[in-house]
């Protein structure tokens, strides 16, 4: 779900069909969080930055002890823009329900009140390029 979602380049096909992927995996929480960031111009200002936009985990807690299962992400999210490369913390949370596993979800985990808990600049890198 975080690779599709938080996964993106500056081409709107891209954009469009990571997000779908996506939001097959979780409930209207992400779908809310989509749309507000749609409507802030954050996917506009994407593509028309040429901007890239990677993450990666660094570890997932699950309490399976109760259901469903709370769950939060610790992971790293890496921004290249033009002239900066931008590495930020991101962390969520939310709650993993049982569903049928298909195509659109082979895990068979649905995300419920998934919400972004911290989305912050850490470091911030100039970009050199080299005529040589």
């Amino acid at each position: 779900f975080h690779r599709d979602f938080f996964t993106l380049d500056p081409d709107d096909e891209v954009i469009q069909r990571n997000i779908g992927k996506a939001l097959y995996l979780a409930d209207r929480s992400a779908s809310t969080q989509y749309d507000n960031l749609r409507e802030s111009g954050y996917y506009a200002d994407i593509i028309s930055g040429n901007i890239t936009q990677r993450v990666a985990v660094d570890s997932i807690v699950v309490d399976t002890d109760h259901y469903p299962y709370y769950f939060r992400y610790y992971g790293t999210q890496t921004i290249t823009r033009a002239t900066t490369i931008v590495t930020r913390s991101l962390v969520t949370e939310g709650f993993l329900r049982n569903v049928s596993r298909s195509d659109h979800n082979p895990h068979g985990f649905l995300i419920e009140r998934w919400r972004i808990l911290e989305n912050k600049d850490i470091k911030v890198e100039a970009r050199h390029f080299s005529t040589e």
